[in-house]
């Protein structure tokens, strides 16, 4: 962006391009059944909880799950759903956040800022913090936990499993539902699911197999969370996916303020766009936009216990 501002006559239009794709979209068309996001999170977004909070029920998406990733927002999330209406909370360390506890954070590429490696003593401590947490009544969920191949490399795998299986526990200890981040991990997120036992609720958050995993998943009784990327044009897989999953295992989510769906795609996500979604998911389904709407709310509210 910078080398277009200094090219002569160019700066306006770089500027008004930036400006529009940093504006938050405008409203969708408000859904006729409420239903809730199942996976946001608000502390990333701009604005205040209560405005954004009033725009997602302006459009019938009138309950959010706020999403810890690591200690700070956790506790922002617990404290979030105790100060508001229509908002639950989730703990949890990220799966990425767990190696960066152990290894440390020379970068300061999480929001922590640089850290020394503290290691498995350092984890344990912090996910003895989360357990806390998870005990608290507003917090429905552990997550989002899981393993993540994509961003850790093969020095972190051992630290993300372990902080993984601890979630387990947590959760199966709490009677919480696990919600899991899976990305480019399926087969060893399913391996210690299977090894650790399953809690009795388990969600993959973003929703990032095939079809023929989202057919095991349906048959573990495994909910599947869908984001505004079922909308993009390379996402095929994931509505193939979403095609098989029955209307009783699926649910909706921004995970804002990313993955905001077509057609604002690079733009702020937050939970209000969740009627973009859902209709491109009704689509898929090839049922009434009520009929999922209905299905998804009653989905979420088994699922977190609201």
């Amino acid at each position: 962006m910078a080398k277009t501002a200094s090219t002569p006559g160019g700066s306006g239009k770089a500027s008004g391009a930036q400006k529009e794709k940093d504006a938050p979209p405008p409203p969708p068309e408000p859904l006729r059944v409420p239903v809730a996001d199942s996976h946001t999170h608000l502390d990333m977004q701009s604005g205040t909880v209560e405005e954004a909070l009033a725009k997602a029920a302006s459009v019938g998406v009138t309950t959010v799950v706020q999403v810890g990733c690591d200690l700070a927002g956790s506790r922002w999330a617990a404290e979030t759903a105790a100060a508001y209406e229509g908002v639950w909370a989730t703990v949890a360390l990220h799966p990425n956040e767990a190696p960066r506890i152990v290894l440390g954070d020379p970068d300061g590429w999480s929001r922590q800022g640089a850290r020394e490696p503290g290691g498995d003593a350092a984890l344990d401590a912090a996910l003895d913090q989360i357990a806390g947490l998870a005990a608290l009544p507003q917090v429905r969920g552990v997550g989002e936990t899981g393993l993540d191949y994509f961003r850790t490399g093969p020095e972190g795998m051992a630290a993300q499993e372990r902080s993984f299986r601890r979630h387990v526990a947590i959760a199966k200890e709490h009677g919480k539902a696990l919600v899991i981040h899976d990305r480019e991990a399926h087969d060893d997120v399913l391996r210690v699911l299977a090894e650790e036992g399953a809690p009795d609720t388990v969600v993959f958050h973003c929703y990032s197999g095939d079809a023929a995993m989202a057919k095991i998943c349906a048959e573990r009784g495994y909910y599947m969370s869908f984001a505004g990327n079922i909308t993009f044009k390379n996402a095929q897989p994931l509505r193939d996916a979403l095609a098989v999953a029955p209307l009783d295992l699926v649910l909706v989510e921004t995970d804002a303020p990313f993955l905001t769906p077509v057609p604002y795609r690079g733009r702020p996500n937050a939970p209000y766009l969740i009627p973009l979604t859902l209709r491109a998911m009704a689509e898929v389904k090839s049922v009434p936009e009520d009929t999922l709407a209905t299905a998804v709310a009653a989905n979420t509210a088994r699922v977190f216990g609201y």
